[in-house]
């Protein structure tokens, strides 16, 4: 038989005025994303009576830390820390537990000699397409599970979720090739060594794109503080930033009510806290971005080429 003779493949690539272009465009919207967030810093560092008499501005003409002396001071501080504490404990417990119960559920549907793939990937499904709601969460975090007013309550109700599943399971289909799987097996491999040392180390962008992910959601988390927990020894640091927040605003509200608060409310940088408050909230969560970014560029050029 004669052998068909391919030929050569022309790869249609972008010119340099081309790429020139969209690099130009690319960096304007990088820059778009972080302008705001360092407006955000220089007004958290800026006086607050230059705030009220001029408004905002790129470049002040007096600075004044007097946002972060007051939520870094007495009290207020070891508050900031505890809760900083309790944030930092429930992101890494919370991101260990969401990554583990998520990559094995995935494994699991997408594996085509699983019986029950198509069972439970609907109901995984069903669970993103229909929520129970507020009031049944409420029920069975306390009164089911008694969970109420322990941190177990900020950590399991986020603890699985069907998006991070169902992304999973297509990024196991397509990075994960069923011979490997058999060759294994074939070799006497269990199914957890198979997932354990070869299934893992293949998933690495995909894990480490929804531990991200869940990292957020447990950072960024206060609404299950407001509803199951009572003690300040366990509010997030998002929660207390709230709170603060709130009291400024009550300050703000009931300054009329005596001559004595109208002079602490004076004195009171209202609009350089919010946005220390913000940057307080944003700044560590964003500094452990670039430790992902390349499992992220991985994740993007993974399956690229096809058998």
């Amino acid at each position: 038989m004669k052998k068909k003779k391919v030929g050569k493949i022309n790869v249609r690539t972008f010119d340099k005025k081309t790429n020139a272009i969209f690099n130009i465009l690319i960096a304007l919207f990088s820059i778009s994303c972080v302008i705001p967030f360092i407006f955000v810093i220089i007004i958290s560092l800026t006086d607050e009576n230059y705030l009220v008499n001029h408004g905002y501005s790129f470049f002040p003409k007096l600075w004044s830390n007097q946002a972060y002396e007051y939520i870094f001071q007495g009290v207020m501080a070891q508050k900031i820390f505890r809760s900083f504490g309790v944030s930092v404990f429930i992101t890494l417990l919370g991101t260990f537990i969401n990554t583990t119960m998520t990559s094995t559920y995935a494994y699991a549907i997408s594996r085509p000699y699983f019986p029950y793939r198509r069972f439970f990937t609907v109901y995984a499904l069903i669970t993103m397409l229909f929520a129970p709601g507020m009031v049944a969460n409420y029920l069975v975090v306390s009164n089911l599970l008694q969970l109420k007013d322990t941190v177990w309550a900020l950590i399991l109700p986020m603890a699985l979720g069907p998006f991070g599943i169902l992304v999973m399971r297509t990024f196991f289909k397509k990075t994960v090739p069923d011979s490997i799987i058999e060759s294994a097996r074939m070799d006497g491999a269990s199914e957890f060594m198979i997932f354990m040392k070869i299934v893992l180390p293949l998933a690495v962008p995909g894990i480490a794109t929804i531990s991200l992910f869940s990292a957020l959601t447990y950072w960024n988390d206060w609404f299950n503080a407001l509803l199951y927990v009572q003690s300040e020894n366990l509010y997030p640091m998002q929660y207390l930033l709230m709170k603060i927040q709130s009291n400024i605003q009550a300050l703000a509200q009931n300054a009329g009510m005596s001559a004595q608060m109208s002079d602490s409310l004076a004195s009171l940088p209202r609009e350089s806290v919010r946005m220390a408050i913000v940057v307080i909230a944003t700044l560590p969560i964003a500094l452990t971005y670039p430790f992902f970014q390349k499992y992220f560029v991985g994740g993007l050029t993974i399956g690229g080429v096809k058998e």
